[in-house]
């Protein structure tokens, strides 16, 4: 053993063995990495890059939202598919950060015990959701999901919908003040078609407006929480918008 490594190796015995300086060391280390990562942060708007589609939910959508939550669907089913090969054969392509800007909570998930979520909008009709929420296993044999059946006899009754939009205006989801003016109208009339609808599709772009649960008759928490899933991942164009995001990692803009 050379000289050097002698003194680099009795320098480095004397920093394990001394628990005060050891920790210090390890102070130092954290701090300077915390800083690198951390700092950047101060200087810039967003961390997060906006790509073309996504906008707020409408009033619907963010009330199937909520039953969502409440239902602990979240619990059994993510909403982040990542960048591997295998899950992007089952589920579709992978997630983007800016598909979920507008989530408060968001709904990325821990742990699946039934299939991601992230790109189900589109996937199936309602009529078949309308069966799975009610009897799952008449449709899925092997789910061990429960019956969701009472949410097509409840019917839908958010006490304020306005100020549900309000408060998410507070927090920086950029619903503007037609949209909070409207909010109840809104709510009501994406589930029927025959309502007046007002400017309800300009200023939520692709929004689904139709009959969700099969009843017409009435507007429930089925209605709901099949609008909210049937938009899942139907907003963005993924390839395009993950194209973009590479192009500008890649030109350091």
């Amino acid at each position: 053993m050379t000289k050097e490594k002698k003194e680099a190796f009795a320098s480095h015995k004397k920093l394990e063995k001394n628990v005060t300086l050891l920790g210090a060391a390890t102070f130092v280390t954290v701090a300077i990495g915390g800083i690198v990562e951390i700092a950047p942060l101060f200087w810039i708007d967003n961390t997060i890059e906006e790509v073309e589609g996504m906008r707020p939910y409408s009033p619907l959508e963010l009330a199937g939202r909520d039953i969502y939550i409440r239902e602990g669907c979240y619990t059994c089913h993510s909403q982040m598919i990542r960048p591997f090969r295998d899950e992007v054969e089952r589920y579709g392509h992978y997630s983007l950060a800016a598909e979920s800007m507008y989530d408060h909570p968001f709904q990325w998930g821990s742990k699946r015990t039934g299939p991601d979520l992230a790109r189900v909008g589109g996937r199936y009709s309602d009529e078949w959701h309308v069966q799975h929420l009610k009897d799952p296993q008449s449709v899925v044999p092997e789910s061990i999901m429960p019956s969701y059946s009472f949410l097509a006899d409840t019917e839908l009754d958010i006490a304020d919908p306005a100020a549900n939009l309000a408060a998410l205006r507070m927090i920086g989801v950029p619903y503007t003040d037609a949209d909070i003016e409207n909010a109840g109208n809104d709510l009501i009339a994406q589930a029927d078609p025959e309502a007046d609808q007002g400017d309800l599709a300009e200023r939520y772009p692709k929004t689904q407006i139709r009959d969700f649960d099969g009843d017409p008759s009435r507007v429930t928490e089925m209605d709901a929480l099949i609008a909210y899933m049937q938009m899942l991942g139907t907003l963005v164009d993924v390839n395009s918008a993950a194209a973009q995001q590479e192009l500008a990692e890649e030109t350091g803009r």
